[in-house]
This record gives C-alpha cells, sequence and structure tokens, in this order.
C-alpha cells in the first residue's frame, strides 16, 4: 500500500483489518510485523520561507531534497540527522517525516539541541483513521498534549507524520576541528567537558579509541566566521593543554568528512557484529565502554552517547547491568532481535503511561505493533 496523500493516508488506515508496517524510506532496518504502509510518496517541500527560518515539508520528502532547497539559501537541518544507510547495509532514501518519528540527532546535539526541537508542528493520521494537525486537534482526547513532541521519538506507533513544519538555521561561514591525539577514554572525556563547559561554542565532541591511524584520537569542532573560529581553537588548545595531547587542526573540508563519519558511526560499516546505541552519563561512559567487552567503541556527545559493536547474538543489557541512560539495538541478527527487545524494557510507570497515549492515538494496536513495547 502505497498512499500519494493524506486522505488516501487517513482511508487505509481507517480500513486496515491488521497490523501496519509503517514505511519511510526504509533505511533503518526497522521492520514490524503486518502489512507494509508505504508512506514515501507523500512528499514535497509546501512552504520555505527562508526569512523566517521555517520550512514545512511533506513527511515522505527526502532529506536530501530538504538539504539541497535549505543549501540554495545557505542554510542548514541544525540537528545534523545521522544517515543509517552505510550502518545498516540498506538502500532507500532518509525521509523527513523518518528524522521527526525517530527524532534522529546527530552530533551537534550537544549544541543546538534534538530534532524535536526543531519541530514546529506536525500532521499525522492516527491509528483510528484520524487526521491530527498540531494545537488545532478535532479529538478531543488529545487535548493538552504536546504533539510535536509526542510523536518526535514515537516511531510510527502513535500515528503516521504526513507533514513536519521545521525551524531552521543559517550555514556558518566555515568550520574546523581541534584533534586531539593520545588521550585515553576517561581523559578524553574530561577534555570533552572541559571543551563543553567553556564559552567556546563547540559544537560536536566525539572520541574514537582506535582513529584513523590506530590510535585514540578526541575531535572538537567549533563553527561560525572564520576570524572567531580561529580565536577559539587557539583557545582551546591553551585550555586542553595540560592533558598533554598532541594537537592537530583539521580544516573546513577535512572538519566535513570527520563529522559525517561520526553522524554516520562510518567507523561500524561494512564490518560484522551487533550495534547498539548507548545513552549515559558521560563520566559514566568509560566504565560502560569497558564493561561492554566490546570489539568497536565511538563516543560522541562528549561520551553522552556510545556506539557499541559486539558479538553477534550479545544481550548487551545484561552485560551492561543497571546504570542511568538506556541501550537500544540499531543493528542486530534476528537471532539477537528473538532474545532482546529493540528499545530498552520501560519501568512499570512509565509502561502504563505508554500504554494509555497507544490506547488514545491507536485504540486497535495496529500501527507498527511490537516496535516499542506496543501489544502484538
Amino acid at each position: 500500500m502505497k498512499p500519494e496523500t493524506e486522505n488516501d493516508l487517513a482511508e487505509v488506515i481507517a480500513a486496515a483489518s491488521g497490523p501496519l508496517a509503517v514505511k519511510g524510506g526504509g533505511t533503518r532496518g526497522i521492520a514490524p510485523q503486518g502489512d507494509v504502509l508505504d508512506v514515501s510518496g507523500i512528499r514535497g517541500v509546501s512552504l520555505y520561507e527562508p526569512g523566517a527560518l521555517t520550512l514545512v515539508a511533506a513527511a515522505g520528502t527526502p532529506v536530501a531534497d530538504v538539504e539541497a532547497a535549505l543549501a540554495a539559501e545557505h542554510q542548514r537541518l541544525a540537528f545534523e540527522p545521522m544517515d543509517h544507510r552505510g550502518l545498516m547495509g540498506t538502500s532507500g532514501a532518509p525521509t523527513i517525516g523518518g528524522v521527526i518519528a525517530g527524532n534522529i540527532s546527530g552530533p551537534r546535539r550537544i549544541q543546538g539541541g534534538a530534532a524535536r526541537d526543531f519541530a514546529l508542528g506536525v500532521r499525522f493520521v492516527d491509528g483510528a483513521g484520524n487526521i491530527v494537525k498540531n494545537g488545532g486537534r478535532v479529538m478531543k482526547n488529545v487535548t493538552g498534549y504536546d504533539l510535536v513532541k509526542l510523536m518526535a521519538g514515537s516511531w510510527g506507533t502513535l500515528g503516521v507524520l504526513t507533514e513536519v513544519a521545521l525551524k531552521v538555521l543559517p550555514t556558518p561561514e566555515t568550520q574546523a576541528t581541534l584533534v586531539l591525539q593520545g588521550l585515553n577514554e576517561v581523559d578524553a572525556v574530561r577534555a570533552m567537558a572541559a571543551a563543553l563547559g567553556s564559552p567556546f561554542e563547540v559544537s560536536g565532541a566525539s572520541h574514537l579509541p582506535e582513529g584513523p591511524d590506530g590510535g585514540p584520537t578526541t575531535m572538537l569542532r567549533v563553527e561560525g566566521f572564520e576570524a572567531s573560529v580561529a580565536y577559539r581553537l587557539t583557545q582551546l588548545q591553551m585550555l586542553l593543554s595540560g592533558f598533554g595531547a598532541r594537537v592537530e587542526r583539521a580544516d573546513a573540508a577535512s572538519t566535513v568528512r570527520i563529522w559525517a563519519d561520526v553522524r554516520d558511526v562510518a567507523a561500524f560499516h561494512g564490518i560484522a557484529g551487533d550495534v547498539w546505541r548507548v545513552s549515559c552519563k558521560p563520566s559514566d561512559g568509560p566504565a560502560l565502554a569497558a564493561r561492554a567487552q566490546a570489539q568497536g567503541c565511538v563516543f560522541d556527545w562528549a561520551g553522552g552517547l556510545i556506539w557499541l559493536r559486539v558479538s553477534e547474538g550479545t544481550d548487551l543489557r545484561s552485560r551492561l547491568g543497571a546504570f542511568d541512560g538506556h541501550a537500544t539495538l540499531v543493528r542486530g541478527t534476528a537471532e539477537t532481535r528473538a532474545k532482546v527487545p529493540v528499545f530498552q524494557p520501560e519501568a512499570s510507570g512509565v509502561a502504563k503511561l505508554t500504554a494509555g497515549l497507544r490506547a488514545r492515538f491507536d485504540p486497535r494496536g495496529i500501527l507498527n505493533p511490537g516496535l516499542m513495547g506496543s501489544a502484538a
């Protein structure tokens, strides 16, 4: 099923007699049970006002189309959404609706916020086939909900997005990266924390235990006017001189490549193993990485996000034990997915709230059932 309009989508969902597996670009390897509902045909940028830093696009619009429209006006998506294709070995084209549905946020999240923070409004079709609009909806039982925040990160389990309105930002004049070589994981996290706590506006902070040259590499990105970037890099280098790292600077062109690789977890492309995404307190990151006994590791968000590559079939949550955060299975074999849920199991109180929301927005339980713990 591939509806071409919002009304067509509403009719399909209202008439559905069983589970529906919502599909956008098909790049994230998500395959819930049910008949495939392909929403990539609902596409196109309907409004773009560069002066107001606002863009409205249908949910099936490829992210590349949105980025091309913004680039023509020297603007960009501030939240730097990841492209999963290299990591997942998938094809297709990431869609802007999929980005918001998954709250897909890249390295710049530490400075500017997540995808949900730049979503101004949404339109979607709920599990009963009703068309819902942010802030002015006809269904009584959604009154009081922040629908934008509710839909961002719901992965299509509460409704199928048809349109998103976004705040965008100007593209900076230039960017550069301060590269520190030789820091262990504990010192790298401390250095990244010091950089983020400084007034020098770091927009990316990542650590690779095995960098491009095989040794540990810590990277700090700075963006803005050329003179400002040069000054801030110098100040950051002085601030971090006590860590004893070898320091290099990457220019704008190299910086683009570096952070695209961090964003897309290029270190794990084409390499076997299950991949997990762990959100935690940055100070807990090194210990968690050690407990994981991982075959590969990437620290992003100054250590608050850890990508771990482990042996196929590993129950990473059991290996990590209790910690302040959560672990999500991003890439796994059928064996792994049969053993562990994709998303961190919810505490009982949160699970009750989640069930209540699903009962209101998808009373028949037909949208991506089982994906986030909803009833199959």
